[in-house]
């Protein structure tokens, strides 16, 4: 590498981390702590990448960036980030970062895309529609691969003209994933308009929800549950869209690809509906964030008006060990109600026991784990079946199924590898080869993953 790279961070040991680092790489370094220094190199000329983190003692690294562009059209800006929400990735790309990374990163990753970002000469960004205010209390927050993965897809497709499809369980944030896709794109002063099946049961209904949307966006919520009716009269309404149409998304907790097969979902409206496929985690799949969204909804009460309140260690390890089948929602309310009723500053472990045993399905998530994934798959399998109504499925589904775990299976791998396929055929236990030959044949895209530390 080749360059003079400023570094902005308040945490010492991440300066001296980035300047050994970049140094060795054969950079120049400037680092600081402080945002107005940073500024000044800027208006100085002085850098060919900056490296900023965003909450800084003397300033906002993501505010910065406007101010950066104007002055420095050509200067990339990687931007680093212990505040892990979906509004930070939006914002960042929104505000034409080069690139952006949350904390705690992982170095060589890094470094390679400091080295990109050193080759390559940014285009001067064209000018920038007014970004409205972030909804701070959207509880889309978390630091585990699978939201960062998610967060990522939100900021590349919010301003094109997609459809989406949102996927997940009950409870997971569908709508909220759908409202933020809205809120932080080009359309966000236009309506959003949230259709239903009622929406959808007279002839009329189709033409009056595109009267409501104009050019904004419209969502089918669980679009899975409609009628046969009520699909074929927006498959006509989809093909009626002009030039200057809504934006349409959709949410399905069922599975689409089992009505499909069954004849419960016309093919031709998934086919319209599948431009961007997003699938939103169970909380069962992204433990680690579950300490992360009590605390959010803890504060959230306080900012109402409730008490201040924290978890004790081994109510908060109670919390998180739950296996929260409702998801966030029901995580939500049932921190809430500890709010509510705690009547100290700490709510202990019995409190959360309280709570919690009146709420469904009260089972640990750790341990058993290979019993829950056995249980899990028996049970789609077995509707799967039932959905056949006693008739035998297509011929070929041992491949099919096989197929089904596969893909998802080395595709998280290769994230939790950041993408080194060495390191994925090791934790898989198969030969590097074996690994190659299924990444080609499953046709996954291999790209270097952002591994969080």
């Amino acid at each position: 590498m080749d360059g003079t790279v400023l570094v902005a961070d308040d945490d010492r040991t991440i300066r001296t981390v980035l300047t050994q680092a970049l140094t060795r790489a054969g950079c120049k370094v400037h680092a600081t702590s402080s945002m107005v220094t940073l500024m000044r190199w800027v208006e100085e000329g002085k850098g060919d990448l900056v490296i900023s983190d965003v909450v800084m003692p003397d300033g906002n690294g993501l505010d910065a960036l406007p101010t950066i562009n104007e002055e420095r059209p050509g200067l990339p800006v990687i931007v680093i980030s212990a505040q892990n929400t979906i509004m930070t990735a939006i914002q960042a790309a929104e505000k034409e970062a080069y690139d952006y990374l949350p904390k705690p990163f992982d170095l060589p990753d890094l470094m390679k895309r400091a080295a990109r970002a050193l080759d390559i000469k940014r285009r001067v960004p064209a000018a920038k529609a007014e970004t409205g205010a972030p909804q701070d209390d959207l509880p889309l927050v978390g630091r585990t691969p699978a939201m960062q993965a998610l967060y990522r897809l939100v900021a590349r497709v919010m301003n094109t003209d997609l459809p989406v499809l949102i996927t997940g369980e009950s409870g997971t944030g569908k709508s909220l994933i759908a409202r933020a896709v809205h809120d932080f794109s080009d359309r966000r002063t236009l309506p959003f308009v949230v259709v239903s099946a009622m929406d959808l049961a007279s002839i009329e209904g189709p033409a009056q929800v595109l009267s409501r949307a104009k050019n904004g966006s419209i969502l089918f919520d669980e679009i899975g549950d409609l009628d046969e009716e009520a699909q074929g009269r927006i498959v006509r309404m989809l093909d009626s869209l002009t030039d200057n149409a809504p934006r349409i998304m959709a949410t399905s907790q069922a599975n689409l690809d089992l009505k499909l097969e069954s004849g419960a979902f016309r093919q031709d409206l998934y086919y319209r509906l599948g431009g961007v496929a997003m699938s939103v985690p169970s909380l069962r799949e992204r433990v680690d964030d579950i300490p992360l969204l009590a605390e959010h909804f803890l504060g959230r009460a306080e900012r109402e008006g409730l008490p201040q309140h924290r978890l004790a260690s081994d109510a908060m390890e109670m919390v998180r060990t739950y296996s929260w089948p409702g998801n966030v929602r029901q995580l939500e309310n049932a921190i809430r109600r500890l709010a509510v009723t705690s009547t100290e500053e700490e709510i202990t472990a019995s409190e959360v026991q309280t709570v919690l045993g009146n709420q469904p399905a009260m089972e640990p998530a750790q341990g058993g784990e290979a019993d829950k994934l056995g249980g899990s798959v028996a049970k789609h399998l077995r509707r799967y079946f039932d959905l056949h109504g006693g008739v035998l499925p297509p011929p070929g589904l041992y491949g099919r199924i096989l197929r089904e775990i596969e893909l998802p299976l080395i595709e998280i791998a290769l994230d939790a590898t950041g993408g080194n396929q060495a390191k994925c055929a090791d934790l898989l236990g198969i030969n590097r080869n074996t690994l190659r030959k299924k990444i080609t044949d499953l046709d996954i895209r291999v790209t270097r993953r952002r591994k969080l530390m």
